[in-house]
């Protein structure tokens, strides 16, 4: 079966292809606050080792004993549950439960051109599910299951600081093998990739492969932190960088899906270029008239620093923070303006998207 990728200029001869697993056995290339059904409290937190002293006993030698605490493990045990397979006539890939009215977050790219999907959850059992909406510029999509008692949902992690070199865990059906967990680090927080522009994704070098797009990327706690999407690769497979859709961007998408209303993201109101003297930052080209950055009073020629309070290093920066903030929310922006450093606050504006 012909494989299905997405192809980009950015770093040839490397190839941008998303995570999802197309027909029965053909293989194309790789991609709410609630409870979990284990409480996140009952994962432990990093890696440990501890070290204890037995009293010696005959015949045994009088070297200390390692007891290793597996936090993979435990978070695995909470996650998996919530995690289900979605199958259309296409192929299949992954998802989330998150919500207790049964709904799923995945990747529109798994179930586009679907109606209805077949999902499998995490004891093997099946159920038919409705794909609410999808969105294909931020690629995230909503399906909805008829909920059941004590049906598991995941935690959100939506507005946590998620930091570079923090643990990553992958869970989905890569090639078909459902409830498949991998693990790694955070490699990077907002970037953005060539084929999915402005869109805010973490990097990781957690394993992910066809069938894992729209499962999610959990942190230490068992919270879902983003949904596996896309990777970099030659070769076809997993080579270590990866990327999901972070979750505060999936949420405020998934939440217009699931009310029925057309998707809009933030809007500030720019044009911007790269500053000349190399200076970190954006520089503002243009100002839209009647938009948020015109009430704020943000001049061409302006150097935005920091995005409520987090220092901006380029243009990309700016845009990912602006897109995974919900519209009508109130930022602070800081400005050079002819060397003088002030602040203004925006109520950003929103786009159809």
């Amino acid at each position: 079966m012909a494989s299905k990728t997405k192809r980009s200029n950015y770093l040839l001869p490397w190839v941008l292809v998303v995570a999802w697993l197309a027909g029965t056995i053909g293989l194309v290339a790789v991609a709410g606050d609630d409870d979990l059904a284990v409480p996140a409290t009952t994962i432990p937190a990093p890696v440990e080792v501890v070290t204890t002293t037995p009293q010696p006993t005959v015949g045994s030698s009088d070297q200390p004993t390692i007891s290793i605490v597996e936090p993979v493990a435990d978070i695995a045990e909470a996650v998996r549950p919530t995690v289900v397979q979605l199958e259309t006539s296409l192929g299949l890939g992954s998802g989330v439960i998150y919500d207790p009215e049964g709904y799923i977050l995945t990747a529109a790219h798994v179930v586009e051109n679907s109606r209805r999907v077949t999902v499998r959850l995490s004891d093997g059992s099946s159920t038919e599910g409705v794909v609410v909406g999808t969105h294909a510029a931020t690629d995230v999509a909503v399906v909805k299951i008829e909920p059941f008692p004590g049906m598991p949902v995941a935690v959100l992690a939506t507005g946590a600081d998620i930091r570079v070199g923090q643990l990553a865990v992958a869970l989905g059906s890569p090639f078909g093998l459902d409830q498949t967990v991998t693990a790694g680090i955070v490699s990077a927080v907002d970037r953005v990739v060539p084929n999915a522009p402005g869109v805010s994704m973490i990097q990781t070098d957690a394993a992910i492969n066809p069938g894992n797009s729209g499962g999610p990327l959990v942190d230490s706690q068992g919270r879902v932190i983003g949904i596996n999407d896309q990777i970099f690769t030659s070769s076809g497979g997993n080579e270590g960088i990866g990327f999901a859709i972070s979750i505060d961007l999936a949420r405020i998408v998934a939440d217009q899906l699931v009310a029925g209303d057309e998707v809009q993201l933030a809007f500030l109101g720019v044009s911007t270029g790269e500053v000349d003297s190399g200076q970190a930052g954006v520089l503002v080209q243009e100002v839209i008239p009647g938009t948020a950055a015109a009430d704020a009073g943000i001049e061409v020629g302006d150097i935005i620093v920091a995005f409520n309070g987090e220092p901006l290093g380029d243009i990309s920066d700016l845009k990912v923070k602006i897109i995974s903030t919900p519209p009508g929310t109130v930022v602070t922006l800081d400005i050079l303006r002819n060397d003088e450093a002030i602040r203004v606050e925006a109520t950003l504006g929103a786009t159809r998207s």
